[in-house]
């Protein structure tokens, strides 16, 4: 890149999904100019809300429910509610139901959600007490690259039940409802339940939600991006959109660059300048299973079965414990089961925003092998009929992206990866390649922000805030205070 005495910006970030912002504000706050440069006309990257089906029905294009957006210690620092961010909270954060038996639901609540498992109550209580009562004091550590913990007793007592496979942990249960509860949680991880390090995720989701809850933002996602984006220009930071960047010429000249994007388009824009090491590594990153999305406008609310499933603002589709992990294992194996495991929200039952008045909007999802472009949408509304008998009748018009399409969306899904690359052992703390600070490059002062860091997908912030605070003491000898939870 060149040494430069005079550069037009102290740091750039290129690309702005919530990483990216969390970067570019992070580096704002402490008094650097940042300039934040977004490829499409609109911000936001996976927070993007979009009027998919028909006029009037808003439609969030990625991400819908957010428990980590509230529960991550960085963007609770952020004063996002006075640029106009409003979160929703559903009394029923998450529901799983079955076949012939009332659903498994996790409450806000702690102690009542423990209370409806009946003979997995003091089990349910012994798994998650501990969890929720150190989430203040281990959350750092959990969102952030491999170190010393602060509280390195919570932390191994977290630990000691997070690497284990979620298969393994739920056998703790007696009960076919907590198990299929938490196999439904662990399979957010986005690969087989047998894997090690997958009951990480459900333990993280479940304690959020008895901390925090899983919102959902007024208006969309897209208006936790808008938020972010408001409170960065409050703070003197300048973002140009319409900008796609495939080269590092295309850069104005810069202390620090941020980049929130996947190995692969890295290797497109700095190949040349990286290290032959550092190259290798990234070219051996491995992505994961990717997605088969559809967005469906209805002319009335999904007519769920079991009368809790209605109330819960995001639903797990998929059965008992066994017959979730025989599919994303399937999955996994480059298969596409009948009866795949879905992730379904319906944000217009608590957001009148999202549809014509008494019309609603629903969004789903399953696993599909990486680069997949089978069509699941009988699948996905075959197992969305099986539990809600009736839901195909309202459907007035629907949306669906495969994993190409995905890809074309946002470059950041390779194959439909919306993980920024598969969350497994071996890549869990060593995303995207081995190295001291898995968020420095080969080339000084190019950094990598995205969600191919640690600690991975989903709406936090936290890969963007590391990579950012050691940008701050790398290059300009800031050093950024700890984070705390509320």
């Amino acid at each position: 890149m060149g040494i430069k005495t005079n550069y037009d910006y102290d740091a750039v970030v290129v690309g702005s999904g919530p990483n990216g912002l969390a970067a570019a504000i992070l580096l704002q706050q402490h008094g650097l100019s940042v300039l934040l440069l977004e490829g499409k006309s609109r911000i936001g990257g996976g927070l993007s809300s979009e009027a998919l089906t028909l006029p009037g029905y808003l439609h969030d294009v990625c991400s819908a429910i957010h428990p980590l957006a509230v529960g991550s210690p960085f963007l609770q620092t952020l004063p996002l509610d006075q640029f106009g961010l409003e979160f929703i909270y559903p009394e029923v954060a998450a529901a799983h139901p079955f076949d012939d038996a009332p659903a498994a639901i996790l409450k806000n609540d702690l102690y009542e959600t423990a209370s409806l498992f009946g003979d997995d109550k003091d089990t349910y209580l012994k798994l998650m007490q501990p969890v929720v009562k150190n989430w203040p004091f281990i959350a750092p550590d959990i969102l952030g690259p491999l170190r010393l913990p602060k509280h390195p007793l919570a932390m191994a007592a977290f630990g000691l039940k997070a690497l284990q496979p979620a298969t393994l942990l739920a056998k703790h249960f007696k009960t076919e409802r907590a198990k299929a509860l938490f196999a439904g949680m662990a399979a957010h991880a986005i690969q087989p339940l047998q894997n090690w390090a997958t009951s990480a995720i459900a333990l993280v989701l479940m304690a959020n939600g008895h901390l925090e809850g899983w919102p959902l933002p007024k208006g969309g996602s897209n208006q936790i991006a808008q938020a972010m984006a408001a409170y960065f220009t409050s703070i003197g930071g300048k973002i140009e959109t319409n900008t796609y960047i495939t080269s590092l010429m295309q850069l104005p000249s810069a202390k620090t660059v941020l980049f929130d994007i996947t190995p692969q388009q890295l290797l497109q824009i700095a190949g040349e300048k990286l290290s032959g090491l550092y190259k290798s590594q990234l070219q051996k990153y491995r992505y994961g299973m990717g997605v088969f999305k559809i967005d469906w406008a209805l002319d009335a609310p999904i007519p769920f079965a079991d009368e809790s499933t209605r109330q819960a603002g995001t639903v797990h589709l998929g059965g008992t414990l066994s017959e979730i992990a025989y599919n994303e294992q399937q999955t996994a194996k480059g298969h596409h089961p009948d009866k795949p495991f879905i992730l379904l929200a319906q944000p217009s039952v608590f957001d009148p925003t999202r549809a014509p008045v008494g019309k609603h909007t629903a969004w789903a999802y399953c696993h599909v092998p990486n680069g997949s472009t089978v069509d699941m949408t009988a699948a996905i509304e075959n197992q969305v009929e099986r539990f809600a008998p009736g839901f195909k009748d309202r459907i007035l018009a629907k949306h669906t992206f495969d994993t190409a399409e995905l890809q074309q969306y946002n470059p950041n899904f390779i194959g439909g990866d919306i993980n920024g690359g598969i969350i497994d052992l071996r890549q869990l703390f060593t995303r995207p390649a081995v190295r001291w600070s898995p968020y420095t490059t080969s080339v000084k002062g190019l950094y990598l922000c995205s969600s191919s860091t640690p600690p991975g997908g989903g709406v936090h912030g936290m890969c963007g805030y590391h990579a950012a605070k050691h940008a701050l003491q790398n290059h300009f000898h800031i050093k950024v205070s700890s984070l705390h939870t509320h």
